[in-house]
């Protein structure tokens, strides 16, 4: 969903990133500030109920994904550490939003088909990752799936900002719910993808 959007997105972080550069601020910097305050604000914001602000700002400083890697390829230091870093950050990041909404709905959100939903997503939200990278280990791809990440989180977040707001919990719960079903399909998805190439290859 979001694919048609990054070129938008690019013209609009492209003079931040040169920005950031010209201050001499490194790309591993903004990837572990971002990352850092996105864990931050999930694990206390959502578990204290603060569904409005963590959205925004979890939202706001996972946007910083997409301002690293402008300035890696703009500074010429894109290299095996830095998209090792981000991708290894980017799984925190994500457990954390995820594990944040547990937190809540276990305590004082007190629903726990939500805090169930939320639990099945940070499961296999990492399973998805796992099972491209271990393909791409094995020197295969494994690039298929109905959700990327981006509309994962776009989804939650917006979801929770929505609740944070005032509308019904169901927004939540049904969003949740979609998204542990597009998560199982697409690793189901890339076993399917990955037995094929393995077959061929036999």
């Amino acid at each position: 969903m979001l694919k048609s959007l990054r070129g938008v997105l690019t013209k609009v972080i492209t003079p931040l990133a040169d920005l950031l550069l010209r201050r001499g601020v490194s790309p591993d910097a903004v990837t572990i500030t971002g990352a850092a305050v996105v864990v931050a604000a999930a694990l206390w914001l959502f578990p204290t109920g603060h569904l409005l602000a963590g959205s925004i700002v979890t939202g706001v400083f996972v946007m910083t994904d997409a301002i690293d890697g402008t300035m890696a390829r703009r500074s010429g230091k894109s290299g095996p550490w830095g998209a090792f870093l981000d991708s290894t950050l980017d799984r925190v990041a994500d457990a954390a939003i995820f594990a944040g909404l547990v937190l809540w709905f276990a305590g004082t959100g007190d629903d726990r088909l939500t805090m169930a939903l939320a639990l099945a997503c940070l499961v296999l939200g990492s399973l998805v990752p796992y099972a491209r990278a271990r393909a791409e280990g094995l020197g295969m791809t494994a690039t298929v799936g109905v959700a990327e990440r981006a509309d994962r989180l776009l989804a939650v977040l917006l979801a929770t900002l929505l609740v944070g707001a005032g509308l019904p919990l169901a927004v939540l719960t049904v969003t949740l719910a979609l998204l542990a079903v597009a998560s199982a399909v697409t690793i189901v998805q890339r076993m399917a993808t990955v037995r094929r190439q393995a077959e061929v290859s036999a």
